[in-house]
């Protein structure tokens, strides 16, 4: 998986794993204990309205763990993101290698264009020149 990475990246990759299994860890966890709490099998020495409000506290709990392990985990893609973008010279130097070669064809095209045109305006020049020099009129 990893090559031949220095070893602050491969910490870091190392850390987005840790993040990244102990949020879903967290999610499934919380969720298991949401739904054995619905399932209301519980035996236990409270009474009835008593047992309710703790189960139903539980839950809320459970589902503010679930969201908190929800957003770690789009904090988290926001930085592999972030660190794509900044670390990714590989593509980045792709693009730029692109788009120079698009840019000098381009540059080409347009040199070549601007001759033929120089071409036509001297030729054209040539003709009013000699029309000029050869008239009556001058």
């Amino acid at each position: 998986m990893h090559r031949n990475l220095p070893q602050n990246k491969e910490a870091l990759l190392k850390s987005y794993t840790t993040r990244l299994k102990d949020d879903v860890k967290s999610m499934l966890e919380n969720f298991e204990e949401i739904i054995k709490l619905a399932k209301g099998d519980n035996e236990s020495q409270l009474n009835r309205m008593t047992q309710i409000e703790q189960d139903t506290f539980e839950m809320q709990v459970r589902a503010a763990n679930i969201v908190r392990a929800g957003e770690s985990l789009m904090k988290l893609v926001s930085d592999i993101k972030q660190y794509l973008i900044l670390n990714d010279f590989p593509s980045v130097n792709e693009a730029i290698t692109q788009n120079s070669k698009l840019f000098r064809t381009k540059q080409q095209e347009c040199d070549q264009k601007l001759m033929s045109l120089r071409d036509d305006i001297a030729a054209d020049l040539y003709d009013l020149e000699d029309e000029y020099f050869t008239s009556i009129y001058k």
